[in-house]
């Protein structure tokens, strides 16, 4: 990472509350063919999320401690603080001077922007701030919440704009939380109703709907130069396995989640006005 950041934007997508075994099967099955492009041999990396909602998930994450792969033995990060004996940092890991990753990028000249999504990236309380606080610059409005059915596309086209308006020579760290796996997702699968409710098929149905737009960001974010993409889920959720509904739970459903790390190629040449 040392030789990436300072060089490549970066983009951080966590893509709430997706599962991974729903998130596996449909790129199995084809039906995600703009992020399985981008996925190492078309494949989800299986792996463990730091905690079992968003806050507390994205609260280690943006300390450097992305979900860990799923297999025993030491997976040294991409990221870290400077800490006295952490015995997952290596030669490459990007190691900032900071109390968080968002402070350290912006410490290395990188422009950090918030796109919000679920209510703890909303901004309309204390709580719902401290998130998007730590960045220089965040956005959240109804339209990126869990309640409208396009919420995605205006994440998308809002992450345009900031692309569009940054000078050509300013590194960009986007992060920007889906909200449109999180319940409510029936409006998402044709035929679907609120009185059924989610389910796997609506869960599925919405991750579909985020990979048909998902091109419009990758394309923004590799138009003035190469992009190092984190994309992820932060927890997964129940819908009646063993009887859990929900997360903030114990269960594998909750702590198994999808994820990838790729490169974004740039569409115009480096550093083009």
């Amino acid at each position: 990472m040392n030789e990436v950041v300072g060089r490549d934007d970066l983009l951080l997508v966590t893509l709430d509350t997706l599962r991974y075994d729903v998130a596996a099967e449909l790129a199995a099955a084809g039906r995600l063919p703009n992020l399985a492009a981008h996925l190492p041999g078309g494949r989800w990396e299986r792996r463990h999320a730091p905690g079992s909602f968003t806050y507390a998930s994205h609260q280690a994450m943006f300390a450097g401690f992305l979900p860990t792969p799923a297999a025993p033995g030491r997976h040294p990060r991409l990221f870290a603080a400077r800490f006295a004996g952490s015995e997952t940092t290596e030669r490459g890991t990007f190691v900032y001077d900071a109390p968080d990753l968002v402070a350290g990028l912006a410490g290395a000249g990188y422009r950090t922007v918030c796109i919000g999504g679920v209510g703890f990236f909303n901004k309309r309380g204390a709580l719902g701030d401290v998130l998007p606080g730590m960045f220089q610059e965040s956005h959240w409005e109804p339209a990126f919440g869990v309640a409208s059915p396009t919420s995605f596309e205006a994440q998308v086209a809002r992450a345009e704009e900031v692309v569009a308006r940054l000078p050509a020579g300013q590194r960009l760290f986007l992060f920007l939380n889906v909200s449109a796996l999180h319940q409510p997702n029936w409006f998402h699968l044709p035929g679907a109703t609120r009185e059924a409710g989610d389910d796997r098929g609506t869960h599925a149905a919405a991750l579909e709907y985020v990979d048909r737009h998902v091109g419009r960001l990758f394309a923004a974010m590799s138009s003035r130069r190469r992009c190092f993409a984190i994309v992820c889920s932060d927890h997964g959720t129940a819908y009646g396995e063993d009887g859990y509904t929900g997360h903030r739970l114990g269960h594998d459903v909750v702590w198994t989640v999808p994820y990838a790390h790729f490169f974004l190629s740039p569409s115009a040449p480096a550093d083009a006005p």
